[in-house]
């Protein structure tokens, strides 16, 4: 796990050096520096396959060279596949095996490889550049390109920029509370969506995408429910042994959440020894699931820590938060993902996790909201629309969701979108042009569930939670592997009746049935109380003067298409403890925030 750099500019080593040392967290054990044939390559390299210095990158062969940021889970199986063809080897690292796999097969070494990554390779002898992210975007990759020119790395605070801001790009942060891909905050900078890769060709200055994975037209198998479980269960268990390869310590977060309990489960029936698990806890017991993940421990026999953190703790982890997402991002889970690696790097450099469960077997909350919405749309527009004039109170009313808004909308797809581009709009006028390439993730099945688990795979997962995870590990040197992102599962996930998986109110079926096979369903079978930090209380106690001081400046003002009065009411009202709008609120303030620390002219 790396922090990976390149540029055709004329930047000399030192240059280099600077820019790399703004993302050194990303990997402290080895940094490499090469400035050969008009391109720059840098690596921050975290260590983790293939110790020795001869796995350091930049890495070469023949007239290729390779930056690489990320981990290849089946690098033997395709080594033993090369080697087969007449590839010699020289190190033991799953670097060398892309190199080289490239050399031999060229882009469809990518259909070949299982993994979580971004790479750039150099090509001399046409003057010409290959890059690639993976299939569901969990490592990051930033990108500009101009007249021939062009500048890429693993986040966005080493790049050059003009400094002009995305205002479509501030819509759809004030909307959703990030950025999604292609764009960044900046306009001449972009994101290389997942499961694409890129040619640019130095020569004739110009470039070219290409999608070499997505999400295709739901084919749900005709397979028994047993017969399901048993197939799903082999392929993750297959998921974990294969993210369970390092050469440094590993463990694997627990929570009390049923995802971290099952990877948990898996990797302690394919270890040897004693798996360490990590938790986190909290001293608000309404946020605290330590107890119960010390009881899975207990279960399954592992060597576990528990760490019951402080809200001072978790505040003073602010400074870290704007400089480690050096984009606006407002998920406040960010905060305890930090508190969480941060306790981890003493213990392990590698760590599985359970991230990705809700997305496939549908366990959101969201899922169930989409359910209930259903009987709703039933009803032609003109009725729902007469209801909504005499409904004057609040459903879901902590955040401010609207039943006349509900009852408005054309139909139960309008309402799935709404679920991740936002009930209720921070701007004057919404312009919804950002979600435009995602809307026909929507299509590709009839059932309101899987549609919803679809945009989410495509624009939430992406680009929120793998953010969060990858800028939170990473801060602290810490690799962090999903077996629930594997895209094999997320494929078979979808080829499974909704039913295997929501079914009678019962959300993520399937893995709880797997996971009653290491656990007692009596003591995973409880309501989740979620991995967040109480921020509503936050802004009306350790946090409201701070907040209360940036919004008492005129800097909200210069926002483009920001409705300062709508905020400003939002902070009167929740401060007044007559609604729950701290998700708005912390919204805006990151914003406003991030624009003060880079000094961005609006």
């Amino acid at each position: 796990m790396c922090g990976i750099y390149l540029t055709n500019n004329k930047l000399d080593e030192n240059r280099i050096k600077q820019k790399l040392n703004l993302i050194k967290h990303r990997g402290p054990d080895n940094q490499g520096i090469r400035v050969a044939h008009n391109i720059g390559f840098g690596h921050n390299r975290l260590s983790i396959i293939d110790l020795e210095e001869r796995a350091n990158q930049p890495m070469f062969f023949e007239d290729l060279t390779i930056v690489y940021n990320g981990e290849i889970y089946n690098y033997l199986d395709i080594k033993k596949e090369l080697q087969k063809e007449g590839v010699v080897f020289t190190t033991t690292s799953d670097t060398e095996v892309l190199i080289k796999g490239y050399h031999v097969w060229g882009e469809k070494v990518l259909q070949k490889i299982n993994g979580m990554f971004v790479f750039a390779i150099f090509d001399q002898a046409k003057n010409s550049i290959f890059v690639a992210r993976d299939r569901l975007g969990v490592k990051p990759l930033y990108y500009s390109w101009e007249d021939g020119k062009l500048e890429l790395c693993s986040q966005l605070s080493p790049m050059e920029t003009n400094g002009k801001l995305d205002h479509l790009a501030i819509g759809a942060y004030l909307q959703t509370g990030y950025i999604p891909s292609p764009r960044s905050i900046y306009n001449d900078i972009k994101k290389l969506s997942p499961g694409t890769y890129a040619f640019f060709d130095l020569n004739k200055k110009n470039y070219k995408t290409y999608t070499y994975w997505d999400l295709n037209q739901v084919k749900s198998k005709k397979i028994p429910y047993e017969q399901a479980k048993d197939e799903l269960h082999k392929l993750l268990l297959d998921a974990v042994k294969i993210r369970l390869q390092a050469d440094v310590p590993y463990g694997c977060f627990l929570s009390g959440g049923i995802d971290s309990a099952l990877v948990s489960s898996l990797a302690s029936k394919v270890l040897d020894s004693p798996l360490k698990t990590l938790t986190i806890g909290f001293q608000n017991k309404d946020y605290d699931e330590s107890s119960l993940a010390q009881k899975f421990s207990e279960i399954l026999g592992t060597q576990h820590k528990n760490t019951i953190c402080s809200e001072k703790e978790l505040l003073n982890l602010l400074d870290d938060f704007f400089k480690v997402y050096d984009e606006p991002f407002s998920d406040s889970s960010a905060i305890p993902s930090l508190l969480l690696n941060k306790i981890t790097k003493p213990i392990a450099t590698v760590v599985l996790s359970g991230d990705g469960g809700d997305e496939s077997f549908l366990g959101y909350n969201h899922f169930a909201w989409v359910k209930k919405a259903e009987f709703f749309f039933f009803l032609p527009l003109f009725v729902r629309k007469a209801i909504a004039f005499f409904v004057p109170f609040n459903w879901l009313g902590k955040r401010a969701v609207s039943l006349k808004n509900i009852f408005k909308m054309k139909s139960l797809d309008n309402f799935i979108i709404s679920v991740f581009s936002g009930f209720e709009s921070l701007m004057i006028k919404t312009n919804a042009d950002w979600i435009e390439p995602y809307l026909k993730y929507i299509l590709l099945s009839k059932n309101k569930l899987q549609k919803t688990a679809d945009l989410g795979l495509k624009l939430w997962l992406e680009n929120d939670s793998n953010v969060k995870v990858d800028r939170a590990s990473m801060a602290y040197s810490v690799e962090v592997r999903s077996p629930f992102l594997d895209y094999r599962i997320i494929e078979f996930a979808r080829s499974l009746p909704v039913s295997f998986r929501f079914s009678k109110g019962i959300r993520k079926r399937i893995l709880k049935d797997i996971l009653e096979e290491y656990i007692p369903k009596s003591i995973f079978d409880v309501p989740k109380k979620g991995f967040s930090v109480p921020l509503a209380d936050w802004i009306r106690g350790s946090l409201k003067e701070k907040i209360k001081s940036e919004f008492s400046s005129n800097h909200f003002d210069k926002i483009p298409n920001l409705d300062t009065k709508k905020l400003h009411r939002y902070l009167k009202l929740h401060l007044e403890n007559k609604g729950d709008y701290s998700l708005y609120i912390w919204r805006a303030f990151v914003l406003s925030t991030w624009i003060k620390k880079n000094k961005v002219s609006l």
